[in-house]
């Protein structure tokens, strides 16, 4: 996962704004008791530090993948 998928589940499951709040504030043991911004610039996968946020606010599994995308058509 890129940091741009990572921010793209951030934004549809929280709200743009919303997402840039808990990713710098909500403290994560998943990802060794840091925040989601400070374990994204001390390069944890941005997988682990999704997931690490998925568990603390009980987003559910159907949702963990985020919601489908149509392949655009060049």
């Amino acid at each position: 996962m890129r940091i741009s998928d990572y921010w793209r589940l951030m934004d549809d499951e929280f709200g743009a704004g919303y997402s840039r709040v808990l990713s710098s504030t909500l403290v994560l043991a998943g990802v060794g008791g840091r925040t989601a911004d400070q374990a994204l610039a001390a390069g944890v996968e941005p997988r682990r530090v999704w997931l690490a946020v998925c568990d603390v606010q009980d987003v559910p599994d159907e949702r963990r993948l985020g919601r489908d995308i149509t392949p655009r058509r060049d």
